[in-house]
């Protein structure tokens, strides 16, 4: 990672705040974000998953871009958790 970072709270819910962040989808929710964050050279600081929303902060590199970050990490978990749910 750059020596320069920008650090930036993140906050989303899912499609209709409906409560769908509890065990086990939780427990998957936060390895798949620590695992797409370490992918793109992001580190999560702090994560908090109540079961309506997920609360982030994160460091990236401000030249790869906030909005790319984002794009990507919940890209993947809603593709990965879609896949496993029809399962």
């Amino acid at each position: 990672m750059s020596h320069l970072t920008a650090s930036t709270m993140l906050w989303f819910c899912p499609k209709y705040w409906r409560k769908v962040l509890v065990e086990p989808v939780e427990s998957r929710l936060k390895q798949l974000l620590i695992q797409k964050a370490t992918e793109i050279q992001t580190e999560i600081v702090e994560m908090e998953i109540m079961p309506d929303h997920v609360h982030l902060l994160i460091k990236c590199d401000p030249q790869y871009g906030i909005h790319k970050v984002v794009k990507q990490l919940k890209g993947h978990i809603s593709r990965v958790l879609r896949e496993q749910k029809s399962r």
